[in-house]
């Protein structure tokens, strides 16, 4: 039976990366992202390609009631939802001196809230069909903190104790729960940033995400960090 994976931030970088692979291992993919015509593009790229069936879905995933009319949509194409991977994310101006409040609302809203709503519309199926894997895509800085990352770690460590909570809340429930924890990625939304090492590839995150979903069902991969070499 042909597994079914929604995939948030779909629209660019390391979320489209992810559609594409999943897509390339014929697993439906509902592509989530606020851009209604990169995900149409994405959409009708995935459908042309033999074995791929991608459903493009605009949602703003930091409103809640758009993220529950998502996955109801994604149902009612696909039937249940086997994988739900939370990787729409935004990194703005985060150094608490700056006091740039509505950067700090809007990555909360996003990086924080936007996680916690897509597995609350999911979770409940999940456990009552005893399967199911939450992937999210938390990052370095929510192991790290430099004096420019203050806000935006603050919502990656919370994505990573979302991760560590979570698995515990869910053991023994058949859902998997892990975290991925990506370095510098090559995307447009570190490109403003000043790399100092070859960064790594939306690609390398595509495929850590298959890693995890394709071990076998009694093993839990909880916490991937991928860094630049």
């Amino acid at each position: 039976m042909t597994k079914t994976a929604i995939v948030t931030g779909a629209s660019s970088g390391i979320g489209k990366a992810i559609a594409m692979k999943l897509a390339e291992e014929n697993i439906n993919v509902v592509l989530v992202a606020r851009s209604e015509d990169k995900l149409t593009t994405l959409a009708k790229e995935i459908n042309n390609k033999e074995g791929a069936n991608a459903l493009a879905i605009p949602t703003d995933v930091s409103k809640r009631e758009e993220v529950e009319k998502m996955v109801k949509e994604a149902k009612k194409q696909f039937g249940s939802i086997d994988v739900y991977i939370n990787n729409a994310g935004l990194m703005l101006s985060a150094a608490v001196t700056d006091g740039q409040i509505n950067d700090w609302e809007q990555m909360i809203d996003v990086n924080m809230k936007g996680v916690l709503y897509g597995i609350h519309a999911v979770v409940p199926e999940m456990k009552e069909r005893k399967t199911g894997h939450l992937i999210n895509i938390a990052s370095v800085s929510g192991i790290e903190v430099t004096k420019k990352s203050t806000v935006y770690s603050a919502t990656k460590f919370a994505v990573r104790a979302i991760s560590m909570g979570l698995e515990k809340e869910l053991a023994h429930t058949g859902v998997r729960v892990t975290n991925i924890s990506p370095g510098m990625v090559d995307t447009n939304l570190t490109r403003r940033h000043t790399i100092q090492r070859k960064p790594l590839a939306p690609e390398d995150l595509a495929n850590a995400v298959f890693y995890a979903l394709t071990q076998p069902t009694y093993v839990n991969v909880n916490e991937i960090t991928v860094r630049p070499v």
